[in-house]
C-alpha cells in the first residue's frame, strides 16, 4: 500500500472508531452503575474506589455504531453501482468487495455481540464457570462453522474436524485468555492494541513474495478494534474511572481471535509457508499468561476458573515493579514478540526457527527471573 492510502485508511477507520469509543465512554462511566454494573475493591482487586464496569460496552459499541454507519454510508455511495470520484483511490478499487462481505461482518459481529452480553450478564450476576465456557464454545463453534474455510485455523492440516476443532479452541483460548490479562489498568485493552496493530501490520504490508495483497476486510475491522482500545485505554488510564469488564475482554479476544483466523499468513505454494505461525508470536504474551496461570492454580490444587493475585502482571509487581512499569513491560514483551511476527515471510525456515526460538526465548527468560525471585521470597518467608 502507498503512503497516501495507509494515512487515508488509518484516518478513516482508527480515528472515528476511537472518538466514538471515547465519547460511549462517559456515557458508561454515568450509567453503568445504574444497572449494577460497578466493580467493588477488595479481597483479590487492588483497586481502591468501586469502578463503573461499561468500557467493553463502549468498546463493542463503537465497533458495531461503525460499521452500520459505514455499511450504510457505502450502500448509499454506490447505489448507482459506481463509486463517486471525490472518494479516495482505495474505495474505488475495493468499495464493491467490502460491500460483498456484508454478510461475513454481519455474522461476526453477531458472534461478538452474543459473548459482549454473555459477559454483561457476568459482570453483574457472576455467572458459573460453566455456563461461560459453553457460551463461549458455542458461539465459536457457530461462527468457525458459518465461514467454512475462510475461518479455519488450518496449519495445513486437511481433516475438516480437527480444523474446526482447533479453531474453535482457539476462539475460545483467545476470549479466556484477555478476560485473564484484565486484572490491572490499561493492561488487556493495551496488549490488544499492540496485538491488533501487530496483525494489520502483517497483513496490510505483506513482503512481494507472497501470493495474498493487503487483506483489507480483516486488517479494517482490526483497525476500527484498535481505534475502539485507544478510545476506551484514556478513561481506563491510572487512577481508572472505568474498566473494561467481561464483556468488554470477551469481545476483544473473540473479534482477534475470529481476525486471526479468517486472515490469510501464506499459501501451500509459497516458500514461506512458516509465516503460518505468525499468530502464535503475535498472542504470545496472553497465552503465556494464561497458562501458566492454570499451571499455577491447579500445582496449588485449586480450581483454573478460580480468580487470584497469580497472573504475570501480579508477579511481575512481587518483583519489584510498579504497576505502571510492569503493564508498560509486558506492553513491551507483547511488541517483541509481534515483531518476529513481521518477519516470519521476510526470511527462510532456518530465520523462522530463529524467531521461534526468540519469542520462546523472551518468554522463558521471564519464567526463569519469576521463578528464582519466587523461590527467594519463599526462602525469606520461611526463615523470618
Amino acid at each position: 500500500m502507498e503512503l497516501r492510502e495507509t494515512v487515508w485508511l488509518i484516518g478513516g477507520t482508527v480515528v472515528p472508531a476511537m472518538a466514538m469509543s471515547w465519547l460511549l465512554g462517559f456515557a458508561a462511566r454515568r450509567w453503568a452503575p445504574r444497572f449494577g454494573l460497578v466493580d467493588q475493591p477488595g479481597g483479590r482487586k487492588i483497586h481502591a474506589a468501586p469502578t463503573p464496569l461499561g468500557g467493553g460496552v463502549a468498546v463493542w459499541g463503537s465497533v458495531l455504531g461503525y460499521f452500520l454507519a459505514g455499511g450504510i454510508g457505502l450502500a448509499w455511495l454506490t447505489r448507482g453501482g459506481e463509486v463517486p470520484s471525490w472518494l479516495p483511490s482505495l474505495m474505488h478499487d475495493h468499495a464493491h468487495g467490502l460491500a460483498s462481505r456484508g454478510s461475513d461482518l454481519a455474522i461476526v459481529l453477531a458472534g461478538g455481540t452474543a459473548l459482549m452480553v454473555l459477559g454483561l450478564l457476568d459482570d453483574r450476576f457472576a455467572l458459573a464457570w460453566q455456563l461461560r465456557l459453553g457460551t463461549q464454545f458455542a458461539v465459536a463453534a457457530a461462527v468457525v462453522v458459518s465461514q467454512g474455510d475462510d475461518g479455519q485455523l488450518t496449519a495445513f492440516l486437511t481433516w475438516r474436524p480437527i480444523t474446526t476443532a482447533l479453531s474453535v479452541f482457539w476462539i475460545a483460548a483467545l476470549v479466556n485468555a484477555f478476560n485473564m490479562l484484565d486484572n490491572m489498568n490499561g493492561l488487556s485493552a493495551g496488549v490488544a492494541a499492540i496485538a491488533g496493530a501487530m496483525l494489520v501490520a502483517f497483513l496490510l504490508f505483506p513482503p512481494s513474495t507472497m501470493v495474498e495483497g493487503p487483506q483489507l476486510f480483516v486488517g479494517g475491522y482490526l483497525l476500527v478494534l484498535v481505534g475502539a482500545l485507544l478510545g476506551f485505554l484514556w478513561h481506563n488510564r491510572t487512577p481508572a474511572r472505568l474498566f473494561l469488564g467481561d464483556a468488554g475482554s470477551y469481545f476483544v479476544g473473540y473479534s482477534i481471535g475470529v481476525c486471526t483466523l479468517v486472515a490469510t499468513y501464506t499459501s501451500y505454494e509459497s516458500p514461506a509457508r512458516h509465516a503460518v505461525a505468525a499468530p502464535l508470536c503475535v498472542m504470545a504474551v496472553p497465552l503465556y499468561d494464561m497458562v501458566t496461570v492454570i499451571a499455577i492454580r491447579l500445582r496449588e490444587g485449586r480450581s483454573p476458573f478460580a480468580g487470584d493475585r497469580n497472573h504475570f502482571s501480579h508477579r511481575l509487581v512481587d518483583l519489584g515493579f510498579t504497576r505502571g512499569r510492569a503493564v508498560l513491560a509486558i506492553y513491551l514483551t507483547t511488541a517483541t514478540c509481534g515483531l518476529g511476527a513481521l518477519l516470519l515471510p521476510r526470511t527462510d525456515r532456518f530465520g523462522a526457527g530463529v524467531v521461534v526460538l526468540l519469542v520462546f526465548g523472551v518468554l522463558w527468560l521471564i519464567q526463569l527471573v519469576e521463578f528464582t525471585a519466587r523461590r527467594r521470597n519463599q526462602s525469606n518467608g520461611n526463615r523470618s
